[in-house]
This record gives C-alpha cells, structure tokens and sequence, in this order.
C-alpha cells in the first residue's frame, strides 16, 4: 500500500483495501461508533457536575474535553448520515437485525446527550434535536418491542443491548427535557423508562444466567450496568430538590449489576477489544456523577465522589487508547 497516498492511507485506517471485493469502508461504519461519544458525553456531565459544586480543577478537564468530544460526535454523525445517503439498504439491514437494531439506538442517544451538554434553556434549535431523537428512538424501540412480544427475537439475541431503546433513551430523554425545563414532560419519560426497565429486566437476566452470550457480544456486557446508574442520574436531574437518601437507594440497586457483570469476567475479560467494550463508558460516567449528587445532598464525604470519577475516567481513558490503536492499526471498522 502506498501510505503516501491520502486515499489509500485512509482505507489502511479504516481497515480496507481500494478494490478489495467487499463493503467499502463508508459502509462499514457501525452504528456501535456512536458510543464512544455517549461515553464521552457522560463523562464530560460528570467533570460538570463536580465543577458546578465547587471541585475547581474540574472545570479546566471539562473545558479541555467539550470541544474535542464534540467534534468526535460531529464527525460520527456526518459519517453515518453519509452512510445513510449512500448506502440505505445496509442501513435497512442494521434496522431489521436483532442486535443491530438496538445498537442503532446510540445515534439519538447521542443527540439527546449532545443536547443536555451543549444546549441552554429557551434554544428552540435544541428542542428540535431532541424531540427528533426522541421520534428515532421511538421508532427503534417500537420495532425491538414488536420482535420481543412477537416471539421474533431469536434466542441468542437477548442481550443488554436491548436495554438502549427501550430504556436509555426514555431516561436520558427525560434529562434532555429537564435540561430545557420541560420537567413534566421529562418526568414522563422517566416513567417510560422504568416501565421498559421492568419489562426488560427478567427475560435478559434469565438469559445471562443460562450462559455466556456469543462471544461477539460479550464486550457489550457493560449495557447491564446501565439502567440503575442511568435512571438514578435522571431522577437526580430531573427532580433537583430530591434528597440524597433517596438517590442512594439507586446507587444500592446498582450493585448487584456491578457484581453481576464483574463475576462473568471470565467470558468477556478475554475477548479481544472491539467498539462493544464502550459499553461500559457511559453508564460508568453515569455511576460517578451519580455518587457526585449524592456527595453534594446526602453528605457523603467529597473523596467517594472523586473516587469515582477517577475510576470512570480512567477505564474511558484506556478504553480511548486501545481505540486509537485499532485506528491505526487499521482494524476499527468490522470485516466486510
């Protein structure tokens, strides 16, 4: 390969070769590349968070990462929405896939978190984003619900990931809303999401507990941490006034996911990295700024918060690095 070559080198990257007989890279693009920027996303509310309650070396690591991460997720979006122009019937396929379908989720989850983070109260142009979001998620999670009540949902494919349209987006939807002080309406949706939470919860625990899950799918284990982290945050931004004993009720039901996931490390632990191990960026973020709010309401003391962004900042950190190294390595997108 000529690596002088701009063209070529960007094939090399993305993990093809001009003229090879498969999916051009373009194509290629998974719709799993859209958590990187929700990880990220999360982990910028976190830095905010413990900025806005006085960790003054917070604000400099979240004025040094909005930009970048922002760009990430602009860049992601232009590339899939090109995706979507040039190659629909891929993007139908990903649609109608049973894993897929969920993954496609990430995008408005995306635009909803891109909203709590950049978006001021009273910005029409914000409200448009997230309610067309929300219209995305809507239609996605229609469809994973119609395969699950249906019987149309093979055995194999019940996995967390079912939980990111069904539950992920009505929680962080309803932060979006609250963000733009629709409180009501984001209530709602928190509701929304509790009710997909309950109904989700039982048929994939059953599932976990019978075996591993394909080993393509393990690296998405870290979904499983998502719906009590998410949905204590939610409540927590949603109901500002809302005392610290009752958040940390949430933070208590997330331990048993954490257990969980950590006690099935021998089927994910050695499996080789993909895009499927940001599973674990956001609803880490989500855990730290979480015990943040909690510091802040329920006087717990300030080191278990900063304990716990590190910790979040850490494994987004590493998970960034090994990212990068599939990138120039060349073996970031899936095989043709």
């Amino acid at each position: 390969m000529d690596k002088d070559n701009p063209r070529a080198r960007l094939y090399y990257l993305f993990g093809a070769k001009p003229g090879a007989h498969s999916l051009s890279w373009p194509a290629r693009v998974p719709p799993g590349l859209f958590a990187v920027s929700v990880g990220l996303f999360g982990l910028i509310g976190a830095w905010r968070r413990a900025a806005a309650y006085g960790w003054s070396a917070a604000v400099d690591v979240e004025r040094v990462m909005i930009w970048p991460v922002t760009a990430i997720w602009i860049a992601t979006l232009l590339l899939y929405l090109y995706k979507c122009a040039r190659y629909p019937g891929t993007v139908l396929q990903e649609f109608r896939h049973p894993v897929q379908s969920s993954l496609q989720a990430l995008l408005p989850l995306s635009m909803l978190l891109a909203v709590i983070i950049l978006a001021r109260p009273g910005q029409a142009a914000w409200l448009s984003v997230a309610l067309a979001a929300l219209a995305l998620h809507a239609l996605i999670g229609c469809r994973v619900v119609a395969m699950l009540a249906t019987g149309r949902l093979p055995e194999n494919a019940i996995t967390p990931a079912l939980y990111l349209p069904i539950v992920g987006g009505a929680l962080v939807g309803g932060m979006a809303l609250a963000t733009l002080d629709y409180r009501g309406w984001g209530a709602l949706l928190f509701g929304t999401g509790l009710s997909g939470w309950a109904l989700l919860e039982a048929r994939i625990l059953s599932r976990l507990f019978e075996g591993p899950m394909p080993e393509a799918l393990r690296p998405t284990i870290g979904v499983e941490l998502a719906p009590p982290a998410i949905a204590t945050l939610s409540a927590a931004v949603i109901w500002p006034e809302l005392p610290g004993q009752v958040l940390v009720v949430g933070l208590g039901i997330a331990v048993s996911p954490i257990v969980g996931v950590l006690a099935r490390f021998q089927w994910w632990g050695k499996v080789p990295f993909s895009l499927g191990f940001w599973s674990f960026s956001f609803p880490l973020a989500a855990l730290a700024s979480a015990v943040i709010e909690v510091v802040h309401r329920g006087g717990w003391p300030q080191e278990a918060g900063i304990a716990a962004l590190l910790a979040a900042s850490a494994v987004i950190a590493l998970l960034a690095l090994r990212t990068v190294a599939l990138l120039l390595q060349g073996r970031l997108l899936p095989a043709g």
